[in-house]
């Protein structure tokens, strides 16, 4: 029996993550600052938000073997805020990671994103794990990724019996996903900027769930991109939806972007062209062949299950 406590149990990972370690004998602590819809029966609940000052006594008292870190703000709503974002993606990752060393958690798993990579001309298409985190200071979520991932750098070399499981995640898609990249694929058109393919890779819920699993209980420690097999750019999006794709000059959307976010038309500045252009491409040889888990779905499987749920 593995003792394991989950932070952010309540979003759509943790819930998936809770399933899959529901048939197990595992003793599953869940914290969030809501309760979850629904808890397995080896599993109690615990609120507990990162911010507080609270965790160090939730986290002695579960005295967990294995802490996985899903807490994050991965779609901020029209009211959040930049600091706020921080206070929890950042602050609360060391909030977690000093409860961790005081009360000897032997396994840290932390989620973070392929988006620590950043969004740069320059990426390789796929990139590695040994290519550098450079998320970009104007996406708060890039950057607060690579913040989360130095500092976690650091605690290896200072506090290396705390092993760690650093997942780099591509985009997480299921049937019944809505969010900001949604969107996105909701449009009557898809937007392709000129001289870019934008190409996305996805990650079934499911896969994601069972990968945490096994980076709970017996993977290697380690860095991992984390990606169904394969890459769609915009054009393979639209075909698979039946739908048309407008390609348009990067000029020309910054241009319209920076009049119209002043003005409230738009929740995005000029900056947001980067993000179509440069998204990161994960290769996930190593989850394949050092990790030892092959995504069950790939991700054009990954994406025409969500647009199935879409759709009807």
């Amino acid at each position: 029996m593995t003792r394991i406590l989950i932070t952010g149990a309540t979003g759509m990972v943790g819930q998936a993550f809770l399933q899959e370690l529901a048939d197990t004998d595992h003793a599953v602590t869940a914290t969030d600052i809501r309760p979850p819809p629904a808890l397995p029966r080896n599993a109690s609940f615990a609120m507990m938000d990162v911010r507080g000052d609270d965790i160090g006594r939730i986290i002695g008292d579960a005295k967990p073997d294995v802490v996985v870190h899903l807490a994050s703000i991965v779609t901020p709503d029209k009211e959040s805020t930049r600091d706020f974002a921080y206070d929890v993606d950042v602050n609360g990752t060391q909030n977690v990671l000093d409860a961790c060393l005081t009360h000897d958690v032997e396994r840290l798993v932390v989620t973070s994103s392929g988006a620590a990579y950043g969004y740069h001309p320059e990426n390789c298409d796929p990139l590695t794990e040994e290519h550098p985190i450079r998320g970009n200071m104007e996406f708060a979520y890039s950057y607060h990724k690579r913040l989360v991932e130095e500092m976690l750098a650091k605690a290896r070399i200072e506090h290396p019996r705390l092993t760690q499981v650093i997942l780099r995640v591509g985009t997480v898609l299921d049937a019944g996903v809505d969010n900001q990249i949604t969107a996105l694929f909701k449009q009557k058109r898809l937007l392709r900027i000129a001289g870019s393919e934008g190409a996305f890779v996805f990650i079934w819920t499911q896969d994601l769930a069972r990968i945490l699993t096994y980076a709970s209980l017996d993977s290697p420690s380690g860095i991992y991109n984390v990606a169904g097999d394969g890459a769609l750019p915009v054009a393979d999006l639209a075909a698979m939806m039946n739908k048309s794709v407008m390609t348009l000059p990067a000029g020309l959307i910054k241009t319209a972007l920076r009049v119209a976010k002043p003005l409230g038309l738009s929740r995005y500045g000029p900056e947001q062209v980067r993000f179509l252009q440069y998204r990161p491409v994960l290769d996930n040889t190593k989850l394949k062949n050092v990790f030892g888990y092959v995504p069950e779905k790939t991700s054009a499987e990954t994406f025409a299950l969500w647009w199935e749920g879409a759709r009807t």
